[in-house]
């Protein structure tokens, strides 16, 4: 089936996600302790953050799951803000970092254009965060869609988001292919009926993701070759 439209998770995908959010999590809970080491380890603890190597391990749940979700877990160990004040922190701050592009994404996603195909964006970070850190990449005008979890069309890995992403734009699921780096953006992609796309610039393997996937490529880069199979 041709691919009409690619929808794009954000973290992991269109940005490598290690060299982009293991240094701002090391930095955010820095801040949160305040000083507290014991809170330090607790928050770490609860978000499968190695303190010591200053990374996000793959068991974490920061890897897909919302902005919400992260805040609810870090949120007894942080006496100084209410549930709802750190998760607008989280976004905020979030939409300041440092960002590493899977690959350079401006010609990447005109070349895309260019063969006429039509672009989204679903992550489950918030959509401030994410169209934040899209307009500093200088592209966030090449998207036809931009959701978060809070846009209001539901989270990864239910379909209604991928769906929504669809009726926006008037292409069918079975002509759009879903490109993650995670279970839960494959996953999504197949509740949806979408072709799926796996990518390796997150923390997942290829053994992870070969059984979710039409395809596993190394980073989004290789895309264009795939559609010219």
């Amino acid at each position: 089936m041709p691919v009409d439209a690619l929808l794009f998770d954000k973290d992991g995908t269109l940005f490598d996600f290690a060299e982009t959010w293991n240094r701002w999590t090391g930095r955010l809970l820095d801040r949160l302790a305040e000083g507290e080491v014991d809170r330090l380890q607790a928050m770490a603890a609860a978000i499968d953050f190695d303190l010591e190597t200053g990374k996000i391990l793959p068991s974490s749940l920061v890897i897909a799951s919302t902005n919400r979700q992260v805040a609810e877990a870090l949120a007894p160990h942080v006496p100084q803000m209410d549930l709802d004040q750190l998760e607008l922190y989280m976004a905020e701050s979030a939409g300041e970092a440092d960002l590493a592009e899977a690959v350079p994404l401006a010609a990447f996603l005109d070349d895309l254009l260019a063969r006429g195909k039509v672009l989204g964006v679903m992550t489950n970070d918030a959509e401030l965060s994410a169209k934040s850190q899209l307009s500093r990449s200088g592209v966030l005008d090449r998207f036809a869609f931009v959701a978060g979890f809070d846009s209001g069309h539901g989270a990864k890995p239910d379909a209604d988001p991928l769906l929504a992403f669809c009726a926006a734009t008037g292409i069918a699921p079975e002509r759009t292919a879903m490109v993650g780096d995670s279970l839960h953006d494959l996953e999504a992609g197949l509740a949806a009926g979408m072709q799926r796309i796996g990518v390796l610039t997150g923390l997942a393997g290829a053994a992870d993701l070969e059984a979710h996937a039409d395809v596993v490529l190394p980073d989004i880069g290789h895309i264009p070759g795939w559609l010219d199979r």
